[in-house]
């Protein structure tokens, strides 16, 4: 069995595991797995918008990944979880925004994805959280 390689992303994931002693991936053999990933910049900025917090969501997953030398097309498996809009649906901007990612970052690939509604993640302001499971494919 191949060793775990943990993985700190530049910027908020080195801050990450300075002040909170957790790293953004593990890659064990081929198999990569993420930290839940947010929409917040190296300084730990939100943006005002839910559309554009859940791109940079994306985009941090996308770094993280690159870290442990994978991208979203080994991307087998989400977890997203979200703060809903009303108390009965995650909402139509949640559900749009991350379909639209997912069909432009993964092609052809269709991951299974749990979609959780949870009334708070761990950051303030924060309205979505996205964690993957990848397998890297040497053959692709």
């Amino acid at each position: 069995m191949s060793r775990p390689e943990f993985f700190a992303t530049p910027g908020y994931g080195e801050t990450q595991l300075a002040r909170m002693h957790y790293s953004q991936a593990v890659r064990v053999g081929d198999r990569v797995e993420t930290s839940g990933q947010g929409g917040w910049d190296d300084g730990w900025n939100f943006p005002e918008s839910l559309e554009d917090e859940i791109v940079q969501a994306f985009e941090n997953v996308e770094r993280t990944l690159a870290e442990a030398g994978a991208t979203w097309r080994d991307v087998i498996a989400v977890n997203s979880y979200h703060i809903p809009t009303s108390a009965d649906f995650i909402g139509e901007v949640h559900n749009r925004v991350m379909v639209e990612q997912l069909r432009e970052r993964m092609g052809d690939r269709s991951p299974i994805w749990t979609e959780i509604g949870v009334p708070a993640l761990g950051a303030p302001k924060m309205r979505v959280e996205i964690r993957v499971t990848a397998i890297i494919d040497h053959d692709a």
